[in-house]
């Protein structure tokens, strides 16, 4: 299991810069944002030359390239957002390999018209659930056709919102490129703290051969946000229930400021440590 970090916690619009900086911080790999290299989080195209970029900045420097962002909101009630995002993924996936990249997260969406990281009361309707669908299966087509896989978080303010509708999800979309990413602090949210165990099990037991990526934030009592370490996660048992399931894949750190990401390094990786081999 490797260390790793959004490469986005890092100041800088050159992949040289962004990887070197998640290397001095202590992370062995990244989740690359094509912000990273000044196109912004969702571009429409992307060249040769900017995906060689990266490529070679990650042999320099390296770091690997995990997975690489490109979430946009597949049920936008903008329809065209919705197309540009879409356009967005399509040009990540493309270029994907070309970074040393087979894995491309998305975001299953969010009926809220501003944000999709924000709950919406018309998330659990059916209709929703179809037009994620249909989204999905757009994109499963163009990650076939490059050979990457399709990250999916279970997220409380998404459609797929917990491990339940993810389960849902990969029925729906059998021998599919789409995988997991599990974030105990999205499972464990407004989950009372005597269940946090259970909850991380169950997640575990129906997800873990499907999860490619784990990401690792924390949560303070109060539900809030904060780096890995200093909230309410059971760090051990979430990972020993990683390793249990056969999972070898990144541990990506967010959640946190660029002047913490040194110490989250730090953490996680005396984590791993006591896990032993």
């Amino acid at each position: 299991m490797q260390i790793g970090v959004f490469a986005k916690s890092f100041e800088g619009d050159r992949p040289a810069t962004v990887l070197a900086a998640s290397r001095d911080a202590g992370f062995s790999t990244v989740q690359y944002n094509m912000a990273c290299s000044g196109l912004g989080s969702l571009p429409g195209t992307i060249s040769e030359d900017t995906a060689r970029e990266v490529g070679e900045a990650s042999a320099g420097t390296g770091i690997g390239i995990a997975a690489i962002s490109a979430t946009y909101n597949m049920t936008d009630p903008d329809p065209e957002r919705l197309v540009a995002g879409r356009r967005a993924f399509t040009a990540i996936c493309e270029r994907a390999p070309d970074m040393g990249c087979r894995i491309v997260t998305v975001c299953s969406g969010s009926k809220h018209a501003h944000d999709k990281w924000c709950r919406h009361p018309s998330n659990d309707d059916q209709q929703s659930w179809t037009e994620m669908c249909r989204e999905f299966d757009i994109i499963c087509n163009h990650a076939d056709q490059h050979g990457v896989l399709i990250g999916v978080e279970p997220e409380p303010a998404n459609i797929v919102s917990d491990a339940g509708r993810a389960v849902d999800l990969l029925a729906a979309f059998p021998d599919s490129p789409i995988r997991m990413v599990l974030d105990p602090a999205n499972l464990i949210e407004d989950v009372a703290p005597d269940k946090h165990k259970r909850t991380i099990d169950e997640a575990l037991v129906r997800l873990g051969p499907m999860t490619v990526l784990a990401h690792a934030k924390d949560r303070y009592a109060d539900g809030t946000v904060a780096p890995a370490g200093d909230g309410v996660v059971d760090w051990p048992h979430f990972l020993r229930g990683l390793k249990a399931c056969g999972f070898d894949g990144a541990l990506i750190a967010h959640g946190m400021s660029q002047s913490d990401a040194p110490g989250v390094a730090e953490f996680l990786t005396s984590q791993m440590q006591r896990l032993g081999p």
